[in-house]
C-alpha cells in the first residue's frame, strides 16, 4: 500500500510529527495504516483531514474539541447530502424499472391477442 510517511505529512502539512500524532489520538477518523515495519502511512484523506484540523485550529482559533465537533459535523451534512443525491438516484431508477415493466406487459398483452 502506497501512503504518506509521518515526515511527508509533516512537510505537506508544516505541522510537527508529535502534533500529528496527538491529532491522530484525539480524531478516532485518524487511523493510518502501519507498513511491515510498524510505521504510520497516511492516505490522501487523512493529509486533507490534517490539513483541514490546521486550518480549524491555527486559522479559525478552535481548540481541539471543538474542531473534532466541527469535523463530525461536516462529515455528517457530507453523508446526508451524498445519502439525499443517492436516494434520488434510486427513486430514479426505480421509475425506469416500472416504466420498462409497463411497456412489456403492454407488449405481452398485445402479443396474446
Amino acid at each position: 500500500m502506497k501512503g504518506f510517511s509521518i515526515g511527508e505529512v509533516e512537510k505537506i502539512t508544516s505541522v510537527k510529527a508529535h502534533t500529528l500524532r496527538y491529532w491522530e489520538e484525539a480524531l478516532p477518523s485518524l487511523a493510518p495504516q502501519k507498513d511491515m515495519g510498524g510505521r504510520r502511512l497516511y492516505s490522501n484523506r487523512d493529509v486533507q483531514t490534517f490539513l483541514r484540523l490546521k486550518h480549524l485550529i491555527q486559522e479559525k482559533k478552535y481548540t481541539i474539541e471543538g474542531a473534532r465537533e466541527a469535523l463530525i459535523a461536516e462529515a455528517a451534512a457530507a453523508g446526508s447530502a451524498a445519502g439525499e443525491n443517492l436516494s434520488a438516484q434510486l427513486n430514479g431508477i426505480k421509475s425506469d424499472l416500472l416504466d420498462l415493466y409497463r411497456l412489456v406487459r403492454k407488449t405481452n398483452s398485445e402479443a396474446e391477442e
